[in-house]
């Protein structure tokens, strides 16, 4: 997915696509993986929300004219200690794909926040388990 130190380096992507696309470009990849442009949860000015029913969670892509600004993916589930081991899975697995150790400004059992920088971007994991258990994975390029 994403390399932060190498010579053959990737451009900073989201699931393999690289987050330079216009913004066109991204939302004609998305529909091409499957997924559906949300209309009622959408902006036409700044955010477009794809849903997919095989997947467990959303994505927003926010833009700015032709230029993609961030895409985040959005869990809902439905238990805390799912959201807890989802976010330690994916963050292990960025710490190892991206070869750095995260910046963790919080760490508690409901609230984990995990931010690796990357040569292009931030990818930042967030737990938030209140009334309903949420993660969201934002993908900022630089």
């Amino acid at each position: 997915m994403l390399i932060a130190c190498s010579e053959d380096k990737k451009p900073f992507n989201y699931r393999g696509l690289p987050l330079a696309l216009s913004t066109t470009q991204f939302v004609d990849s998305m529909l091409a993986r499957g997924f559906v442009v949300d209309s009622a949860a959408s902006d036409s000015g700044k955010l477009v929300v794809f849903a997919s029913p095989q997947l467990k969670y959303r994505v927003l892509m926010g833009f700015a004219g032709e230029k993609v600004a961030a895409v985040q993916e959005k869990y809902y589930l439905s238990t805390n200690d799912s959201t807890r081991q989802m976010w330690q899975e994916i963050r292990d697995r960025l710490e190892k794909e991206l070869g750095s150790w995260p910046d963790c400004p919080m760490l508690k059992d409901d609230h984990k926040v995990a931010n690796f920088d990357a040569a292009d971007g931030i990818i930042s994991v967030v737990l938030e388990n209140t009334h309903k258990p949420t993660l969201m994975i934002s993908y900022m390029p630089k």
